[in-house]
């Protein structure tokens, strides 16, 4: 379990090299340091006699008065998620002028959402060996070499990927709750600071729609039934067993 903390350490000096600005930077550490903090606060104090599991699951016990570590990690990384959004979203508009307030708002939640569900959508996806690092590997490549302001988070999303994929593959280390929240909230972040309004927004639907999806269906069911995904599922996999 390692790993997780080992990442997202590797993430919070990467983005603090690679913002473009300080209020990015500022962003980027919130964001990455409240996934990590009650990612990892989950993965050592859950109780695996609870089964409630999902957001369904822990948002309902809070509804019924009961705080759970996830029910925690999801206020924690909430909340973090929406102070990185506002310290992204500028006050004035690309061209200097000033943003409305209802505007801003409304970028501020959507971008905080967004934020906050890519660190859950890529906890769910952290079920097998390299799963979750390949796919924010591939949305990352593409972010670091646009020029837009998140690029440099994206890098460090790459390189964080590329120092832990080996032994996450060989299945020696794992991400667990606070690797995976964290790059999957600076992951984020830099989409937050690179893309316009309606990228944004299309990523969010997106990412809302498979995490509403993930309640019902079984994102494992749904891979090993699909060959490409399937063979890019296992690609790289060396299982203890067979390395023994």
């Amino acid at each position: 379990m390692l790993e997780g903390p080992s990442v997202a350490a590797g993430l919070l000096a990467g983005v603090l090299v690679g913002a473009p600005s300080p209020r990015a930077a500022a962003a980027l550490t919130v964001a990455t340091a409240a996934g990590a903090a009650f990612g990892i606060a989950d993965d050592l104090g859950e109780d695996t006699a609870d089964r409630r599991k999902g957001l369904r699951g822990h948002l309902g016990a809070l509804a019924h008065g009961k705080v759970t570590t996830g029910g925690l990690k999801v206020l924690g990384i909430g909340v973090g998620a929406l102070v990185a959004a506002a310290l992204a979203t500028p006050g004035r508009t690309p061209g200097g002028s000033r943003r409305s307030t209802v505007g801003w708002l409304v970028d501020v939640g959507s971008s905080g959402a967004l934020i906050a569900s890519s660190a859950n959508l890529v906890n769910l996806l952290d079920l097998r060996p390299g799963r979750a690092l390949k796919a924010v590997g591939l949305v990352a490549a593409p972010l670091a070499v646009a020029s837009g302001a998140g690029a440099g988070a994206a890098a460090a999303v790459l390189g964080a990927t590329g120092a832990a994929i080996d032994q996450d593959l060989a299945e020696a280390d794992m991400l667990g709750d606070g690797g995976a929240n964290a790059i999957g909230a600076t992951l984020g972040t830099a989409l937050v600071l690179s893309a316009p309004r309606p990228v944004r927004l299309g990523v969010l639907a997106a990412v809302l729609g498979l995490t509403i999806a993930s309640e019902k269906v079984s994102f494992t069911k749904v891979i090993e039934r699909t060959p490409v995904l399937r063979e890019l599922d296992a690609w790289g996999r060396r299982p203890a067993d067979v390395r023994a």
